[in-house]
């Protein structure tokens, strides 16, 4: 038997089989094999259209299907870019482009909402700032595009419209509606507040499902295509974060995944809601939460991690490969030597309260420092903005032990892991794993072929563990002492 899992990114799609009854991944795919196309029609805008989605989706699928059988598919688990909209008409046909997770057009909408509502209620309902989220996106529509307004019958996140695909079914979830800051947590239901406050009608949420759970069937259009027998269970939906968080088998209190790639990503569960009053980090609802047992998820963003090490690897050591600028930066000592590198250079840093603080280079000696010290400091800097984050999410109840991350992009730095164990005084540990392949044990699980997350999790393999290095911890918290002073924090 097998579970199929989609991971729709706005970079590329991922889809994966996952042999349920071996828990090992039989086949996947990704497309397109450059970036997917996204449109920006204005400066801050970010559109892609759905349509492409499916067509990659489509592709993988019948790429895995010549390798697999696909009539062996029994259980079906979608993973997606957080916050996007995707605005359909009456024959739910998308009536404009999906405005995706990294369009800033409604930043002025949220902040409007934020005044208008009241920061305290925000904080204490939303748990969030209206922010650059998807109802703001939904009123940008309305009043910018009243005429297509008019027609929207239902608003979708980019998951809800693959469901759809598959299903035939128009639904959202709770932890959806959270991740577009129309759930009120204080009132356990749909934030018909801030509904209220942009004129947008009750009528255009979709009907609410579980994220995890059997909440609809493929379509007999669905086996005609891929072979996929008709009546098999849609069974999880999450957005990419909390997804990433439960590949990882992130899902009790106290727990963190971390991500390090083109951005800084850490997702931590706590089981008390509680916002930061600077709305720095945001929380959502997690993909296991429950009225009974509740489950939230920090996350902790950073533009600014990955994206710094490839600009140094591009313009201080072009000549080396990654791995051997690892072995270089090794070269540098603890503390890089007084050299400090701040990493936000890619924009405005939620975690910065949203300025816009740039990339800097600070405490460069010309006689001392060479390019071993710069790749070192690198490193560490990235590792400083991650501590920086999980200090903020200390403050909301979240004290982690064990740091849980894929074996990818910053975490195959052995200086950057750890820096970062170190300082938070956590053990790392590096597990097999993607978004895909995380997608499709949820679908498992909630399709009943797995009988609990242990079960579904007592194949993940651990590629390797990172403990805290005690003789660094000394010059490493004076280091950061530096770079917080450098940055001004």
């Amino acid at each position: 038997m097998y579970s199929l899992g989609i991971d729709v990114g706005s970079s590329s799609i991922k889809v994966s089989l996952l042999n349920i009854e071996k828990g090992t991944c039989a086949a996947s795919a990704t497309n397109p094999k450059v970036e997917m196309r996204i449109s920006a029609p204005e400066k801050g805008f970010a559109e892609q259209a759905p349509e492409q989605w499916w067509h990659y989706i489509s592709e993988g699928i019948k790429q895995i299907g010549t390798t697999c059988d696909l009539r062996k598919v029994v259980s079906i688990g979608i993973s997606y870019q957080m916050h996007g909209l995707v605005a359909v008409d009456g024959n739910v046909n998308p009536l404009r482009d999906a405005i995706i997770w990294c369009d800033s057009r409604a930043v002025g909408l949220g902040e409007e909402a934020l005044e208008a509502l009241g920061k305290d209620f925000c904080l204490e309902h939303l748990l969030n700032s209206p922010g650059n989220f998807t109802a703001s996106k939904l009123a940008w529509v309305k009043r910018n595009e009243p005429e297509l307004f008019s027609k929207v019958w239902k608003f979708m996140l980019p998951g809800d419209y693959v469901a759809y695909k598959f299903s035939g079914e128009v639904a959202t979830t709770a932890t959806g509606l959270s991740e577009a800051i129309l759930w009120d947590f204080k009132e356990g239901k749909t934030a018909s507040c801030v509904l209220d406050y942009f004129g947008i009608p009750t009528s255009l949420v979709p009907d609410i499902v579980p994220s995890l759970g059997i909440v609809g069937r493929t379509t007999p259009a669905i086996e005609l295509e891929f072979g996929i027998p008709t009546g098999t269970p849609i069974s999880y939906r999450c957005g990419d974060q909390p997804n990433n968080a439960f590949s990882l088998n992130v899902l009790s209190p106290g727990e963190i995944a971390a991500t390090g790639g083109t951005s800084g990503v850490v997702y931590g569960v706590v089981d008390v809601p509680k916002a930061d009053t600077y709305s720095r980090v945001n929380t959502f609802l997690h993909v296991n939460n429950t009225q009974s047992d509740p489950r939230l998820g920090i996350l902790l963003c950073i533009n600014g991690t990955g994206i710094m090490n490839s600009w140094v690897h591009r313009n201080i050591t072009p000549q080396l490969s990654y791995p051997d600028m690892n072995v270089l930066g090794a070269t540098a000592p603890v503390g890089s030597d007084g050299l400090c590198v701040i990493p936000f250079g890619n924009g405005a840093e939620r975690v910065m309260c949203n300025k816009n603080v740039g990339a800097r280079l600070m405490g460069l000696d010309l006689v001392r420092h060479s390019q071993a010290h710069i790749v070192r400091a690198t490193h560490e800097g990235i590792a400083f903005s991650f501590r920086y984050g999980i200090d903020i999410m200390k403050d909301l109840g979240l004290d982690p032990g064990v740091i849980k991350a894929g074996n990818a992009n910053l975490f195959l730095s052995p200086i950057f892991r750890s820096t970062l164990a170190t300082l938070t005084s956590s053990r790392i540990e590096l597990l097999d794993t993607d978004g895909a392949l995380g997608a499709a044990r949820g679908g498992a699980l909630g399709a009943g072929f797995y009988s609990s997350p242990a079960e579904a999790f007592s194949s993940l393999s651990k590629i390797g563990e990172v403990q805290p290095e005690e003789s660094w911890k000394e010059p490493l918290e004076e280091a950061y002492g530096r770079w917080k002073e450098a940055l001004g924090a």
